[in-house]
C-alpha cells in the first residue's frame, strides 16, 4: 500500500499541497560515541527480549512446585507470553504512526521492566500468567522497533552492519536462554530470572532515550482499526494456543483443539479480506505484494522454524535421554554463538557487496550439513561429537539472518519500516513456534513408531530378551524392574532415532528452501542509487 494513500486519509487540518507531498526528511546518521551507545541499547533491549521467550522454560518445573501447581498448569507461563507477543507485534507499524518509534520503543521497554519486576514478585499462578501476558503485550514492539532505529542510525552503506548486530542478539539469545535460566534456577531462585531485566532494561531505555529523542518519528492521528484488532487477536491468539497446547492435549483428538483450528481459520479468513479493503488497516497486508518482502519472509520464516524447532529438541533429547542437566545441556549448546559472534561483523560489511541471496544460500547449505551431522547421533554420541556440528552451526547463523533480512526489507521506504519490520518478524515469530509445536510431536509420533519397530522382534522368555532380563534380576531388580529397565533402553533408542529422523528431514528441508531464496531481487549495491529492488510484482 502506497504511502500517499495513508497521508491522504489521514485525519487532520488541511495542508498545502506541496507540503502534503512531502516527507519529512530521515534525520543523519548517528556517529562515534552516540552510534556505539545507540547499538548497545537497542541491542540490549532485544537481547532481554528475546531471551525472556525461553529463559523460562527450563525453570517450569521450579515454578511449578513454588506456586503449587502441576506442571502442565505451568507451561502457562511460556504459552501466555507467547500468544500476548504473538498479539502485539504485528500491531507495531500502527503504533509507530501514531506515538512515534523512540517514543513507543522506551516506553515498552520501561513497561517490560515493569512486568518483569511483578513476574518475580508474583504469589500465584494466576497472578503470574497475567504479568506475562503484560510482559508478552509489551514486548512486541521491542524487536521490530529496535531494527528500525538501529537501520536508520547507520548510512545506507552501513545497514549490513546495523543488522549483523542485531542479528546477533536475536539468535543468540534463544540458545544462551535455556542456559542461563538453568544456572539461575539451580544456583539461585527462579524469581532472578525475571530481576535480571530490570537493570538491563533502565541502561537501555535511559540510553535510548537520551540518544534518539530528538529523532522521532513523524505521527499520525489515525482512526483505531477496532474490527481488524479483534480478527487480530482472535486468530492469533487462537492459533498461537493450538499450538502451544495440541501437543499436550493429542492435537485434533480433542475438541477444544478442534475448536481453536476453527476460530483461528474463519477469523484469519474475515481478517484477511478486511485489512486489504479497509482504508487504514491495523497490519499492513499490502508488504505482501512486493516480491522481495513475500518472498524473503516466507524463506526467513520457514528457516527459523526449522532451527527454532531444532533448538527446541536438542536439549530435550540430551537432558531426556542422555544424561544431561539443564545447565549441561546449554553448555554444550552455547558454542554457537562463537562464529556467529565472530563472523557477523563480516557479514555485516560485505552484505552490500556480495549477492545476499548466494549469501543465504550457502547458509543453508551449511544448516543441512549439520543437521545431516546430527542425523548420524546415536546413544553413543559423545559430548565432543555433539560439540561439532553446534560450532559450524554459528557460521550458518551469522550468513542466514542478515542476508535474508536484508532481501525482505530491500526498497522500503523508511516510513514503511516499522510496519514491515513488525509483519516480517511476526510471522517469524509464529513460524517458531509452529516449529516447535510440530518437531516435538513428529518427535513422540516417530519414537512411537521406532519403539515398535524395536520391540517386535523380542519374545518373552527367548534370545537376548531373556538372558537381559536373567542378567538384571541376578542383579537384585525385580520382574518388574527388570522389564522397567529394558523398556527405558528400548525407549532411548527410539527417541535417539526418532531425533535422527527429524535432523535428517530437516536438512532436505534447508536443500529445497534454497530455491524460495532466489525468487527474490538483488538489491541495490552499497553506493549505487537508491531504488525499488523489492519489487512491486
Amino acid at each position: 500500500m502506497s504511502t500517499t494513500a495513508i497521508e491522504q486519509g489521514a485525519a487532520g487540518p488541511a495542508s498545502p499541497p506541496a507540503a502534503a507531498a512531502m516527507p519529512p526528511s530521515p534525520p543523519p546518521p548517528l556517529t562515534g560515541a552516540a552510534l556505539a551507545l545507540g547499538t548497545l541499547s537497542l541491542s540490549l533491549a532485544t537481547f532481554m527480549n528475546v531471551l525472556d521467550s525461553s529463559i523460562a522454560n527450563v525453570s517450569l518445573p521450579a515454578i511449578s512446585g513454588d506456586l503449587g501447581v502441576s506442571p502442565g498448569q505451568g507451561t502457562w507461563v511460556i504459552t501466555s507470553f507467547g500468544v500476548a507477543n504473538a498479539i502485539s507485534v504485528p500491531l507495531t507499524g500502527w503504533l509507530t504512526q501514531r506515538f512515534g518509534a523512540v517514543r513507543l520503543f522506551t516506553m515498552s521497554v520501561l513497561l517490560f521492566v515493569l512486568a518483569s519486576w511483578l513476574c518475580g514478585f508474583a504469589p500465584s499462578l494466576e497472578m503470574l500468567v497475567a504479568f506475562r501476558v503484560l510482559q508478552g503485550l509489551v514486548a512486541g514492539p521491542m524487536i521490530p522497533l529496535s531494527q528500525t532505529l538501529l537501520l536508520a542510525s547507520y548510512p545506507r552503506a552501513k545497514a549490513g552492519t546495523a543488522l549483523a548486530l542485531w542479528g546477533v542478539t536475536t539468535l543468540v539469545a534463544p540458545v544462551a536462554g535455556p542456559l542461563l535460566g538453568g544456572w539461575i534456577t539451580d544456583n539461585v531462585s527462579w524469581p532472578w530470572i525475571f530481576y535480571i531485566n530490570i537493570p538491563v532494561g533502565l541502561f537501555a531505555a535511559a540510553i535510548t532515550w537520551g540518544i534518539y529523542r530528538r529523532r522521532e518519528t513523524a505521527t499520525r492521528r489515525l482512526p483505531i482499526d477496532t474490527l481488524g484488532l479483534a480478527l487480530l487477536v482472535t486468530w492469533v491468539g487462537s492459533l498461537q494456543l493450538m499450538l502451544d497446547k495440541g501437543k499436550e492435549l493429542d492435537w485434533f483428538s480433542s475438541p477444544q483443539i478442534v475448536l481453536l483450528a476453527v476460530v483461528a481459520a474463519v477469523s484469519f479468513a474475515v481478517f484477511l479480506v478486511w485489512e486489504l479493503t479497509d482504508a487504514h488497516p491495523v497490519v499492513d497486508l499490502r508488504l505482501f505484494a512486493r516480491r522481495n518482502f513475500a518472498f524473503g519472509a516466507l524463506a526467513l520464516s520457514v528457516a527459523y522454524g526449522l532451527f527454532f524447532g531444532n533448538v527446541v529438541l536438542m536439549p530435550l533429547w540430551l537432558q531426556q535421554w542422555m544424561g544431561y542437566t539443564a545447565t549441561s545441556a546449554g553448555m554444550a549448546l552455547a558454542p554457537v554463538g562463537v562464529f556467529a559472534i565472530l563472523l557477523s561483523p563480516l557479514v555485516g560489511r560485505k552484505v552490500g557487496v556480495w549477492d545476499p541471496r548466494r549469501m543465504a544460500s550457502a547458509a543453508f547449505v551449511v544448516f543441512a550439513l549439520v543437521l545431516w551431522l546430527r542425523s548420524q547421533f546415536t546413544t553413543q554420541t559423545d559430548l565432543a561429537h555433539v560439540l561439532v556440528p553446534t560450532f559450524i552451526q554459528g557460521a550458518a547463523m551469522a550468513f542466514f539472518f542478515i542476508p535474508l533480512t536484508t532481501l525482505t526489507l530491500a526498497g522500503l521506504s523508511p516510513e514503511r519500516m516499522p510496519a514491515a519490520a513488525g509483519l516480517s518478524n511476526f510471522v517469524r515469530i509464529t513460524a517458531g513456534a509452529m516449529g516447535t509445536s510440530i518437531s516435538t510431536t513428529l518427535w513422540d509420533d516417530r519414537a512411537a513408531l521406532h519403539h515398535a519397530h524395536l520391540a517386535e522382534p523380542l519374545s518373552a522368555g527367548q534370545g537376548v530378551f531373556a538372558n537381559a532380563l536373567a542378567s538384571l534380576q541376578a542383579a537384585g531388580l525385580s520382574a518388574e524392574q527388570a522389564l522397567a529397565q529394558v523398556n527405558r533402553l528400548i525407549d532411548q533408542q527410539a527417541y535417539t532415532r526418532a531425533a535422527d529422523d527429524i535432523f535428517l528431514g530437516s536438512a532436505m528441508l534447508f536443500l529445497a528452501l534454497i530455491g524460495m531464496i532466489w525468487m527474490t531481487r538483488r538489491p541495490a549495491r552499497a553506493g549505487a542509487p537508491a531504488a525499488d529492488a523489492g519489487g512491486a510484482h
